[in-house]
Order: C-alpha cells, then structure tokens, then sequence
C-alpha cells in the first residue's frame, strides 16, 4: 500500500504549484471539480489544512503525485445528510480536494490513495469516512463507488467558488 504523509509549511510552495497544475492540466477540471486558481482550492485554504496535519500527499521519487485533505471531522454542511451511522463530527473523517497529477491519472494511484486513507482513518480511530463530489463529477463517483462508498444524498449548495451546485454525499463504513 502506498504511503501517505503530512505536508509541511516547507512544502506549501510545491504543494499550491501542484494543484494548480492539476487545475491547469486536468481536462474538464471545472466541470468535474468546479476547480478554478485563486477560487477553489484557495492557497489560505491549502496553508490552514497544513497547519492542522490534515493535508497529506503522496510522492514518488520526492515529487508530489498526489494530494488530499483528510481532517478526522466533517463540518455542518454534513449535518442535513442521512447518513448510515449518526455519527458526531469529530467521529469522522472527511476527504476534500483530492488530486492526483494529470501525469499519473489513470494509473490507479487515486484508488491507491482512497484506501491508504481508509486505512489511516482506522489508525486514527475512524471507521466511517464522508465525502462530497458534484454530481457531474462521474469519474470520482465510479472510483468511490468502487472502493465501496455508498451514495447517502444531495445538496444543491452553494460552493466555495460561488456557484450554486448539486453535490453527491457518499460514506464508506469499514
């Protein structure tokens, strides 16, 4: 299994360079992500998600390949969901802005990463791990559907871009 690790301020730099090669590079990024630079993911963003050890990457050969914030709480845009397990928000562990680089897509590593994630969810005493994902985003439903998440709802909320949107809630309960 591959290995995830905590980003660090050292590496804030290279971490903004590689999503935004990811919202550069990724074809149909904005469909899919509503990804745009400077809106979503924002740098003030990706630096708090450092700050708190909730941004993790993986690298091969010292280069990032992948990214993912997975805080171990899910915020109250979670709460209007029903989900499988009620669940207090600190019992969870949510995945945002996951990435992986348009080099790589299509290798495997984004299920590589879903389960080393599972994995340190459960090392960190979650077993119930949420997501969202827009409803036009069809690759990353099959992925996470796949690796056995199981669709609980929609919103139509307003994203941090300022669209509004429908957004797919998913769970996966180990």
């Amino acid at each position: 299994m591959i290995n995830l690790i905590p980003a660090t301020l050292d590496e804030f730099d290279s971490v903004v360079a590689f999503y935004d090669d990811v919202m550069e590079r990724t074809p149909n990024v904005y469909q899919f992500a509503l990804w745009q630079t400077g809106k979503h993911p924002t740098a003030d963003g990706i630096r708090a998600y450092i700050k708190e050890g909730s941004l993790y990457l993986y690298k091969e050969d010292g280069k990032i390949v992948g990214a993912m914030a997975f805080p171990m709480y899910q915020g109250e845009d979670y709460h209007p969901v029903e989900w499988a397990r009620p669940l207090k928000d600190d019992e969870v562990a949510v995945l945002h802005i996951f990435a992986v680089s348009p080099d790589m897509q299509g290798k495997g590593i984004g299920a590589q990463m879903v389960k080393a994630a599972i994995e340190l969810a459960r090392e960190k005493g979650r077993d119930t791990v949420r997501l969202d994902t827009l409803a036009t985003n069809l690759p990353a439903q099959h992925l996470y559907t796949s690796l056995g998440f199981q669709f609980r709802g929609q919103q139509h909320r307003l994203a941090e871009n300022t669209i509004w949107t429908d957004f797919y809630y998913y769970e996966y309960n180990g």
